[in-house]
């Protein structure tokens, strides 16, 4: 094979796969900057109606979430698009991402409890930053809340972090 043959095979893929691909990872990054403008909108209009005002840390906080997950989900739809014009069959990579899928699920039911349960208390508002509660048994106040962990500073100064998974009841003083 010479260097013209080469550059014919070249020239003959970008006319032909390449332009797909060029517009398949175009629409792709259109849509997935889209889709994140359109979630934070979404989060901040829902989040006024059920509350009468936005609370900044629940929406960045929902945003984040929401966004990263739909943002990752249109990047493996665009890359299971793309493997065909590689001469890759995906058929067979879904069915194995399902199997991994199922035992990371698995492994993982812990830490998929606790973000489940981290995004109930943030949309329920069951407790901010910097207030006063109780939870499993320790008081004090919340010094850092996220979907994975609370974190609670006591009088005394020591931090305890306690997986949002383990939350079974909390109680808020600050709300009397």
């Amino acid at each position: 094979m010479n260097y013209q043959d080469i550059i014919q095979n070249l020239i003959s893929w970008v006319i032909g796969p390449g332009i797909k691909v060029i517009v398949i990872l175009f629409f792709a990054l259109v849509i997935s900057k889209v889709a994140k403008v359109f979630v934070s909108k979404a989060v901040r209009t829902v989040i006024e109606k059920s509350n009468g005002k936005i609370q900044e840390q629940k929406a960045k906080t929902l945003s984040k979430v929401f966004s990263s997950t739909l943002k990752i989900v249109i990047w493996v739809i665009a890359i299971l698009m793309l493997l065909p014009e590689f001469g890759v069959n995906p058929t067979p990579l879904l069915a194995g991402a399902g199997l991994i899928g199922l035992a990371i699920g698995m492994g993982a039911k812990n830490v998929i409890q606790d973000y489940l349960s981290g995004l109930f208390i943030l949309l329920e508002d069951q407790y901010r930053v910097g207030e006063e509660v109780d939870i499993s048994g320790k008081k004090g106040q919340v010094a850092d809340l996220n979907l994975r962990r609370t974190v609670i500073k006591d009088s005394e100064g020591i931090m305890h972090y306690i997986p949002n998974g383990q939350v079974k009841t909390a109680s808020n003083f600050s709300r009397k």
